[in-house]
Formats: C-alpha cells, structure tokens, sequence
C-alpha cells in the first residue's frame, strides 16, 4: 500500500486531466497538496473536491513560464505545511501543428516556456526546499515523444526530448543527496482537451486507438497511479528513470 501521509506535495497543470488525477489519488493517499495551475476556477474546484473527501489542499495561480509565480508556488507550499518532500510538474502544452520549415521561433518558443521553461523553472525552486527537507521525489511529465516523433510536431517532440535530458541531468546532480528525478511518458491520455477534438474529428479517435497495441487510449487515472507510486518510498531505488506508460505504442 502506498502512503503519502505527512509528505507536502505539489502538482502543476492540477486543474484537469493527469494533474487533476494524481491530485485527487495523492489526497487520498495522504499527501498535502499545494496545486498550481492557470486555470483558477478548475483550479478551486479541484481542491474544493479533496477537502470534502477529509484531504488538505490549498490552489495557488502559477504560471509555470513566469519565474515569480514558480517561486511563489514553492513558497506558498512550503508556507503552509512547512516544507517540500516532492513534486509532480506536470503543466504542459500541445504542439502548434506546423511542418518544420512553417514554424517560426517565435512558435517555437510559445511551446518550449512551458514545457522546458516551465520545468526547468520548477525544479530549480522545488530541489532548494527538497535539500532542506533532507530528501525527496520529483516526477515530470514527459512524453512518448521524448523518444520518438511524430508529423507535424517538431515544437512539441523537441521539447519533450528536452525533458527527458532534464530529468536525466537533475537525477545525476542530486542522486547522493537523497533527491530523487524521473518522468512519466504517457501516450494518448483522454484528456478534456482531447476529448474536444474527438467531438469535432471522431476519426482521429479511431486512428490514435488502432496505433496502439492495447487498442484504446489512457485514463488520465492511469497515469496517476503510476506518478504517486515513483512519488512513494516504494519506488525509493529508481531516478533517472523514464517510464512508459502507453499502451505499448513506443514498442511498436
């Protein structure tokens, strides 16, 4: 069984989808949630659902690409339980859906402030108060993309590449100092967002599933199973790890 209890931990992207997921298992689970998003109502409502279910949360505006609001994040977690044990930096963004030649850098840096930026910015105010705390786990979010590519997604593919090589470095730095680093790499999670374009495109549904050999997509409850366990002591041996949870898609 694992148990989260006493450990303060924070979530970004936690208003819907795989951050919402993890938010509402980790509380459960025992964790003291600081959760970040720019989503403010979702955001409130999130931490309304925990605190009816007995759990403690607290919801802070954070944009992951603005450098004050990271460290406010940090701040504010640390404020109210008194320390950081781990983090889930999971806020992310879609590609821009452009070959290439078509992007601009101005595209391309849209994407990269908040998948690269945003991590990189998490991590470097989350570690500080993780050393001060003695230790503890942090998970990003990757993607399948991380080591393979799709069309029209060179934006989005690099980026998670580069989180992948952030992971990897920070899991070095920090790995005899009781810091532990890995990412998450989802496939195709039924997201809000995603569930959008199904309406819109039923045939892109169709598609996704048949590249998948488990034959459908994720639940973003899925993905958070997977998250609060390398969050846990029970995963206390494994960092620099980037795990695949996918359906099998990244083996074919």
């Amino acid at each position: 069984m694992i148990d989260l209890t006493g450990k303060s931990l924070i979530i970004t992207g936690a208003a819907s989808g795989m951050g919402r997921a993890t938010a509402l298992l980790a509380a459960e689970l025992g964790a003291s949630l600081t959760l970040g998003d720019r989503t403010e109502e979702a955001g409130a409502q999130v931490v309304e659902e925990i605190r009816a279910s007995g759990g403690d949360a607290q919801f802070v505006r954070c944009d992951v690409t603005d450098e004050g609001d990271v460290e406010a994040l940090v701040a504010a977690a640390v404020g109210r339980f008194g320390k950081l044990d781990g983090a889930f930096n999971n806020a992310g963004r879609p590609n821009i859906g452009k070959v290439l030649h078509e992007l601009t850098w101005a595209d391309m840096e849209q994407v990269y402030a908040v998948n690269v930026k945003g991590v990189f910015l998490c991590l470097k105010y989350e570690i500080p108060e993780l050393l001060k705390a003695g230790g503890g786990s942090i998970v990003n979010t990757a993607s399948a993309s991380s080591v393979i590519a799709f069309p029209d997604a060179a934006d989005y593919v690099s980026s998670k590449h580069a989180v992948l090589g952030l992971t990897r470095a920070a899991a070095l730095d920090y790995a005899q100092r009781n810091i532990r680093v890995n990412c998450i790499m989802p496939g195709t999670v039924m997201t809000p967002m995603l569930e959008g374009l199904f309406e819109s495109a039923p045939d892109t549904k169709t598609f996704l599933e048949s590249r998948i050999p488990m034959g459908r997509l994720a639940r973003p409850e899925e993905m958070a199973d997977s998250v609060v366990w390398m969050l846990s002591g029970r995963a206390s041996y494994l960092t620099g790890a980037a795990i695949s949870v996918d359906g099998g898609y990244t083996t074919t």
